[in-house]
């Protein structure tokens, strides 16, 4: 008797224990998804509500005219241009990113080649530099090769990989038995037949997480649009936002309505490679 009620009291503790922690879950997400339910619920209320009822997430007199008025753009461009740039930068420098650093982390974790450590070691390096430090000569540089007024400057740096994401593949990388590579040597593979056939399909979450982390990074890219974008067709939507906000001060339902459609891509992407996402990011957890 004594035992079940033992068993009994342990039970109810686990179970308030559960309650408790799914209660402040919730509470603790709330807090955070706050700002962008209020810039959602905002885009939906009259100029004249939004910060007199900014308490309120409901709009009181609901309204889809920003979204009309915010989607026409300015300077004879729609946001429709805006969005499509931002898909081509950021779809391009995701293909980009994921490719090189695929290749580059197999080298580095796979292949034995004179020198090894010393370009592990550089890349290590890179990761500590600040991008404010590479700010100037990038431009300085991208100026003198032409491609300031391009997309180039935003792109094609995604197609020499990065030291984040190479070191995130080759933690994947390590975690697959070199058995399977001399197996497939053994079959006739060369290098890069065990790359092809036998890496690449068992690292795609660290891949995707690459692709997904570097779309966001490219989508919300504010500082190479202003830096590298002069002409207003080509304008991101990270750029084209603050530039609708100073075209049209007044108008802050607009504004957030569009802010509110900007992250429609993002959201689409997460919860699409969500799975995958979070067993890349995991699993590098577990391996550090």
């Amino acid at each position: 008797m004594a035992i079940n009620n033992i068993a009994h009291s342990v039970s109810a503790q686990k179970r308030i224990s559960t309650v408790v922690y799914h209660v402040l879950m919730v509470l603790a997400s709330f807090a955070m998804l706050y700002p962008v339910l209020w810039l959602i619920a905002s885009s939906f209320k009259p100029n004249g509500d939004i910060f007199s009822t900014a308490t309120s997430l409901i709009p009181q007199n609901f309204t889809l005219e920003h979204y009309v008025t915010g989607w026409k753009g300015f300077g004879g461009y729609s946001f429709g241009n805006f969005f499509s740039n931002s898909l081509f930068v950021a779809i391009l420098s995701s293909v980009g990113m994921v490719f090189s650093s695929a290749v580059v982390a197999f080298g580095l974790a796979r292949v034995k080649f004179k020198g090894r450590n010393f370009w592990f070691v550089l890349m290590i390096i890179t990761m500590m530099l600040p991008g404010q430090v590479m700010m100037i000569p990038r431009f300085v540089l991208y100026n003198a090769m032409g491609w300031v007024g391009t997309y180039a400057p935003m792109i094609v740096p995604n197609f020499f990989a990065s030291g984040f994401n190479i070191f995130l593949i080759m933690q994947f990388i390590r975690g697959i038995p070199r058995d399977m590579d001399e197996a497939a040597k053994i079959d006739g593979c060369s290098w890069y037949g065990v790359f092809a056939r036998i890496i690449l399909p068992m690292i795609v979450p660290s891949l995707v997480t690459v692709g997904v982390l570097t779309f966001m990074a490219s989508w919300e890219d504010f500082m190479g649009a202003l830096l590298y974008l002069n002409k207003p067709a080509m304008y991101t939507v990270a750029y084209a936002l603050k530039m609708f906000n100073d075209s049209s001060m007044s108008d802050y339902g607009a504004t957030f309505a569009m802010s509110a459609l900007s992250l429609v891509p993002i959201m689409i992407i997460f919860f699409f490679f969500q799975k995958n996402l979070v067993e890349g990011i995991s699993i590098q957890g577990l391996k550090g």
